[in-house]
Formats: structure tokens, sequence, C-alpha cells
């Protein structure tokens, strides 16, 4: 592969600056973004300095460059508005707000130790049976049915002594 490699006797160099600069200022007046501007130009020059020996050889490097530079700025547009786009088609999904009941429960299951709580969520609102919540947590299922009785009776304490309140 002889197209490819460091570009010799600093002809890159003098290329980079002369063209920089006024690439930069294109693109940005196309991006309206003065980083995106600069990220494209430095790539189309970093693709261009992969292939130095060939790409000096055209009859307008420069032109090269540019069109590179314009093709990966159009290619980060089209990603952001396909983006946009999508965003536009997705719903705002609006859940209606947790009833006082639900909320008393949530502070009362909150209180809980953490084995009674999860015995009492997986039983109750996951539906499993015990065997299953003992092979899960991995104890015995007398365990699992003296985790549930003790969830219950704080929960029915708590919750039966803020509806005293409540009334």
């Amino acid at each position: 592969m002889t197209d490819v490699g460091p570009p010799s006797d600093g002809d890159f160099e003098e290329f980079y600056q002369a063209f920089f600069q006024p690439l930069t200022i294109q693109l940005f007046a196309y991006t309206g973004n003065m980083a995106a501007a600069q990220d494209v130009v430095q790539e189309a020059f970093c693709r261009a300095l992969a292939r130095w020996k060939k790409v000096s050889r055209y009859d307008d490097p420069g032109a090269w460059v540019r069109r590179v530079a314009w093709n990966l700025a159009t290619s980060q547009w089209r990603r952001a508005r396909t983006a946009a786009l999508f965003m536009r088609r997705q719903r705002e999904e609006y859940a209606s707000a947790p009833s006082p009941d639900r909320v008393a429960l949530a502070k009362a299951l909150a209180t809980l130790p953490a084995q009674q709580r999860r015995a009492v969520i997986l039983h109750y609102l996951a539906d499993l049976p015990v065997s299953e919540i003992a092979a899960q947590e991995g104890v015995a299922e007398g365990t699992v049915k003296s985790w549930l009785h003790r969830g219950r009776t704080a929960l029915a304490a708590q919750l039966t002594e803020k509806e005293k309140t409540r009334a």
C-alpha cells in the first residue's frame, strides 16, 4: 500500500494551515455549532492524513477534504434529525396520581423489615405461593409464613391507626 502513510516534506502541515480555518468557518455557518464544525473538519483532515499520498495527487485536495467534512456534517445532521423525529413520535404517558390508600400502603410497607416486605410483596402483589418465595429467598417455608404473619400484623396495625387518625 503505497498510497497510505505519513505526509512528506511538511506538505500536509502547509495544506492544513491553509484550509482548516476557512473550512471550519464554512461548516460553522452550516451547522451553527462551532464545536461540531471543528470536529467534522478535524475528522476530514485525519482521513486526508491517513491517505495523504493519494489525496495530495488530486487536482484539488482541498475539495476532497471539504467534501468529506460536509458529508460528515450532513451525516451528523441526519442522525440528529432521525433522533428528533423518533422522540416526537413517542407519546408521553401520564399516570394518574396514586390514591391515598396506595400512598398509605407504600409508606406502611417501607417501615417493614426487608424480608417481611419482600415476602408480603411477592405473595400479595406478585401472587407467588409460599413455596416459590421460600425457594427464591433460600429459606424454609415456615420462615416465609412467619415473615408473612409478622408483616401482615405490622401492616394492619399501621393502616388501622392511620384510618383512625383520618376519621
